[in-house]
């Protein structure tokens, strides 16, 4: 890394580098901590390609938190398509299907629904989300870090400009060939390259052979077809071939419909791109913080990537502004890696698998088509229906770090199953959905604060030091006994909605309760 002048044009507390919907979920959670943030990215404005096409149940828990949930929604697909399909052609009828368990239809576990939905359909509503600075077309070509901050140098593609940036932090959310992890020299592990593919964006009247089987994949022998908005558009996806300056991408996708179909797709858009599957060896290097591709490349199959980014930026932000606000000490952005890491690593094999269990069926299929059998009424799917909901990833991540404190149990290690997921208010996890009122969920009472869930609040009231950073909510009675709590127990629960701390009796001591939040936190807390 180059020496960096110390003169700099701007200061700012947090630089997020990358405006992918990492990034700008990022940039909105700091701005409702009051952190300055500012945000760059290399490319002149938001990607105009599909990529990501799923928000899951617990994004959307995410964005329901930040008021984003119902637009999110209300510019998606309908729960119907939220269906894996198996067909020989996309002309063809189905040999196989299966249900996005926690898309599809509302689910008991969370009070939000998941949604199929295009990124370039996401990434407005998230760019419109907040208001902090973000500069289009200024890629970072220097980082130095200093004793307590870092220096950016960026270069304006518009007029070839560069400036010099300061901040407190820097988030790298810039993709798998993140430019920031390669400066700072930190290495990958994991399979790395997978395949190349090509994603063809093009026009088709194909409502006639889908309006009544819905889908958000239709997976095929030649590539999967994917429904953009609920307005009209396509892709389809493939291998990329060896001849693609060459192809004949209108000629191959009709053809990729079916022998019989007799349309002609009007191809818009071609981006040919890397199917990556790897987790960075560190996440974070001082005072800089790698999350979503930048920390981990998660193949495509089953929606977990950008999911995977989004809930790294909400275990990390809050942490940043406790630190950059002075009620958390710094050695609590330790907990970031410890925290996440382990999940990419999940996450990683779950998307593995279900590359693996994909292929299955396909061959499955494949075989019967070499032997002259006609597409039988249904393939046996090597996995349940509920295997591509990952439920129990998704939902049942289960933290352990020096930001968790156990109450004398020791949380389970999360199995690599991620199809089940059995709600617990054991310390580590996520919060339980369970319903306050009938319309209010308990994870509607977290926000920029902790949260003290109990059935007894005027036991805990003489404990609460700082109202405007602790809040304290009643609990139903009827709830108690789930979260493994008396009459007079607690949950202390972290503004990302995982429990910090348990007790599930009255507190031990007048101090208990401020004691947990400076050991979560890492640094004392009397001006809370």
């Amino acid at each position: 890394m180059s020496v960096v002048d110390a003169e700099v044009d701007a200061e700012m507390d947090v630089l997020i580098v990358g405006g992918g919907p990492v990034g700008l979920t990022a940039r909105a959670l700091l701005e409702r901590w009051g952190v300055r943030v500012s945000l760059v990215e290399k490319y002149g404005e938001l990607s105009p390609f599909p990529r990501s096409r799923l928000v899951n149940v617990r994004s959307m828990e995410i964005y329901r938190g930040l008021g984003l949930a119902d637009g999110i929604t209300a510019g998606a697909f309908a729960p119907e398509y939220g269906r894996i399909r198996f067909r020989d052609t996309l002309h063809d009828r189905d040999f196989a299907t299966a249900a996005m368990v926690g898309i599809n239809a509302p689910i008991p576990e969370s009070p939000v629904t998941g949604v199929v939905s295009s990124q370039d359909r996401l990434e407005p509503a998230l760019l419109a989300a907040a208001d902090a600075e973000l500069r289009f077309g200024a890629e970072l070509v220097g980082l130095t870090e200093e004793a307590d901050s870092v220096v950016a140098v960026l270069a304006d593609h518009r007029g070839g400009a560069e400036t010099r940036v300061r901040a407190r932090y820097v988030i790298a959310a810039d993709g798998a060939n993140s430019t920031v992890r390669q400066r700072l020299g930190i290495g990958t592990t994991g399979p790395g390259v997978l395949a190349a593919v090509t994603t063809v964006v093009f026009d088709a009247d194909l409502d006639g052979w889908c309006a009544d089987q819905p889908a958000g994949v239709y997976f095929t022998a030649h590539g999967s077809f994917l429904p953009l908005y609920p307005e009209g558009g396509w892709a389809w996806l493939g291998p990329t071939p060896e001849d693609a300056e060459d192809a004949d991408w209108p000629g191959l996708v009709s053809r990729a419909l079916g022998p019989d179909a007799g349309v002609r797709a009007d191809v818009s858009r071609v981006q040919h791109w890397v199917m990556n599957a790897f987790v960075a060896e560190r996440f974070r290097h001082g005072r800089v913080l790698l999350a979503g591709d930048a920390a981990h490349a998660i193949p495509i199959v089953g929606g977990l990537g950008m999911n995977t980014g989004i809930a790294d930026v909400h275990n990390l932000c809050w942490k940043l502004a406790g630190v950059l606000q002075g009620w958390a000490g710094p050695s609590l952005l330790d907990s970031y890696e410890a925290e996440r890491q382990p999940v990419a690593h999940r996450t990683l094999r779950q998307a593995v698998a279900n590359s693996k269990l994909m292929f299955e069926a396909q061959s499955l299929r494949h075989e019967q088509l070499r032997a002259g059998e006609a597409a039988p009424a249904r393939v046996e799917l090597p996995w349940s229906d509920r295997y591509f909901a990952q439920l129990g990833l998704v939902l049942g991540v289960a933290y352990r770090s020096d930001a968790v404190l156990t109450d004398g149990s020791t949380p389970p290690e999360p199995s690599d199953n991620g199809t089940e997921y059995v709600p617990t208010a054991e310390p580590g996890h996520r919060m339980p959905h369970l319903w306050l009122t009938p319309t209010r969920s308990t994870l509607d009472a977290f926000g920029e604060w902790f949260t003290l869930l109990t059935p007894d609040p005027a036991v805990w009231e003489q404990q609460a030091t700082a109202p405007g950073a602790l809040h304290i909510e009643r609990l139903p009675e009827e709830h108690a006994d789930l979260c493994g709590l008396s009459p007079q127990g607690a949950l202390l629960v972290r503004p990302d909605g995982h429990i910090g701390a348990r007790w599930r009796d009255r507190a031990p001591s007048d101090t208990a309760l401020h004691r947990a939040l400076t050991a979560i936190g890492g640094s004392p807390r009397s001006s809370r």
